[in-house]
C-alpha cells in the first residue's frame, strides 16, 4: 500500500509516523482551529475569504504569526503535499489544523502557532450523486453554546461529535443542531438555508453558527439573482413549512435537502445556486 504523507510544520512525513506528544494543546484542550477547503482545478476554492476567517481566527484566540499563512504559503505547501501523494489534477480535500505550540496548562506557555496540514482525494461529482438529496433530523439532546467565539471552525468539537453518534444512530445524512435558546444554528457540518415564502432565510451568526465561506458565497450569489436572504433567528417549527432547505459546506457547495420526517421538500432553488456556483472563479 503506497505511503500517504502530511505536511507538520514544513515536513512532509507519512501519516501514520508519530508526531504529536501528550502535551499538544489541540490534543490536551482542543486549542486551535482548523479550515477545511476544496483544492480544484490546480488551486484552492475561495482560499481568500478561508485566509480571512482563519485570520480572523486566529487573532481572537491570541495565536502569533496569522501573516505566516497567507495565500502563497497555503498554495506552495498544499501543490508540495499534492504532488507527494500524487494527487494532481485531482479533487482534493485539504485541511489545515492550526494550533497553540507549547506546553503548559490551561494557561498557555506561549502563543505560537504550529500546524498540520492533510490532503485526501475528493470524488470530483461528489455532490452529482446526491440525486436523491439528503434525509435529515433535529438533534436536540445537548445544545450549541452562543458565544463571540461559536464561529470558529474550532478544533473543539464535542458538540459535532455527539450528533455525529446520533446520525449514524438513526441512519441519516445529516442532522440539525440547536443553539443554547432552541433555534435553528447549523447542520453537523454545513450552514443551513431554508427557502419559505419566497424568501431565503439562513440562522444569523448571532444564533451561533459557524461563519462559513459557502454561507458567504451563497448569499452572494442568491443576492445577485435577486432573491430576498434574511439572516434571522429560525424556530424549528419552519422544516414543517419550508417549501426547501438545502446545506452549504466549502467540499460540497450546495446539498439538497429531501426530507425531514414525513416532510419532503422542493430542490429548485438548490439547484439554481449549485449550478451558479459551479461558475463562479474565485
Amino acid at each position: 500500500m503506497a505511503v500517504h504523507y502530511i505536511d507538520f510544520n514544513g515536513k512532509l512525513l507519512p501519516e501514520k509516523e508519530t508526531v504529536l506528544t501528550t502535551d499538544n494543546r489541540a490534543f490536551r484542550y482542543g486549542d486551535g482551529l482548523f479550515e477545511t477547503m476544496r483544492w480544484m482545478g490546480g488551486k484552492v476554492r475561495f482560499l481568500a475569504y478561508h485566509l480571512e476567517r482563519l485570520h480572523e481566527g486566529m487573532r481572537m484566540l491570541q495565536l502569533s504569526a496569522p501573516g505566516s499563512f497567507d495565500e502563497k504559503f497555503i498554495n506552495s505547501h498544499a501543490e508540495a503535499l499534492i504532488r507527494k501523494n500524487n494527487l494532481e489534477g485531482q479533487h482534493v480535500r485539504l485541511r489545515l489544523q492550526v494550533y497553540r505550540d507549547g506546553g503548559g496548562l490551561y494557561s498557555p506557555q506561549q502563543n505560537n502557532a504550529a500546524y498540520v496540514l492533510t490532503a485526501s482525494r475528493l470524488d470530483p461529482d461528489d455532490v452529482k450523486h446526491r440525486k436523491l438529496g439528503l434525509i435529515i433530523d433535529v438533534y436536540s439532546e445537548y445544545r450549541k453554546p452562543v458565544s463571540a467565539l461559536s464561529k470558529l471552525k474550532s478544533s473543539n468539537a464535542l458538540i459535532y461529535v455527539m450528533a455525529g453518534l446520533y446520525r449514524k444512530k438513526n441512519g441519516l445524512d445529516d442532522v440539525l443542531l440547536l443553539n443554547q435558546e432552541g433555534f435553528l444554528c447549523e447542520s453537523m457540518n454545513s450552514n443551513v438555508f431554508v427557502w419559505y415564502d419566497r424568501k431565503l432565510y439562513t440562522p444569523a451568526l448571532s444564533e451561533g453558527c459557524i461563519e462559513g465561506v459557502m454561507r458567504r458565497v451563497v448569499i452572494d450569489l442568491a443576492v445577485s439573482q435577486g432573491m430576498e436572504v434574511i439572516e434571522a433567528q429560525i424556530s424549528p417549527d419552519i422544516l414543517n413549512e419550508a417549501d426547501e432547505i438545502f446545506h452549504t459546506n466549502a467540499i460540497h457547495g450546495v446539498q439538497w435537502v429531501m426530507g425531514y420526517k414525513q416532510k419532503r421538500y422542493f430542490n429548485r432553488i438548490s439547484r439554481t445556486l449549485q449550478e451558479s456556483l459551479l461558475a463562479v472563479t474565485l
